[in-house]
C-alpha cells in the first residue's frame, strides 16, 4: 500500500462484489474502460460512474460508502482477495455461495493444461 500511499479506488464488480484499487492501477484500468465503445457505454457507467476514492486510515481501515456496501451486500463478515492488480472486496457469506459454485462447474479450457 506503500505505492498508492493509502489512496484507493471502489468500484462495483460484475459478480456482486466490490473491485479495490490501489489508485495508479485504478488509473490503468479506468482508462481502459472509458476507451471502450459506445456499445459498452451501459458498463461504462457501472464501473466508472460507481467509483469511489477512498484513503486507508492510520489504523489500516477504509470507508466503504452505503451504495457500495448495499450493491456488494456487504455485512459484517468480509473476505478481501488479491487478484493480482487490485482487490476483490466480498460478503464473506456471498462469496462462499460462489466460490462453491464454481468449484462445482467444469474447469474452463484454459486451465486444463495449467500446472498447480
Amino acid at each position: 500500500m506503500a505505492l498508492c500511499e493509502g489512496q484507493l479506488t471502489l468500484t462495483k464488480h460484475p459478480d456482486g462484489c466490490l473491485m479495490v484499487f490501489p489508485r495508479p492501477a485504478w488509473e490503468s484500468f479506468r482508462d481502459r474502460i472509458a476507451a471502450l465503445p459506445m456499445s459498452a457505454a451501459g458498463w461504462k457507467r457501472v464501473f466508472l460512474g460507481n467509483a469511489q476514492d477512498v484513503e486507508i486510515d492510520s489504523a489500516a481501515r477504509m470507508l466503504v460508502a452505503p451504495e457500495l456496501r448495499l450493491s456488494a451486500s456487504l455485512q459484517k463478515d468480509v473476505m478481501l482477495l488479491g487478484m493480482g492488480s487490485h482487490f476483490e472486496l466480498w460478503d464473506a457469506q456471498a462469496y462462499a455461495a460462489h466460490e462453491a459454485k464454481v468449484m462445482q462447474s467444469d474447469m474452463p479450457d484454459a486451465l486444463m493444461d495449467f500446472s498447480f
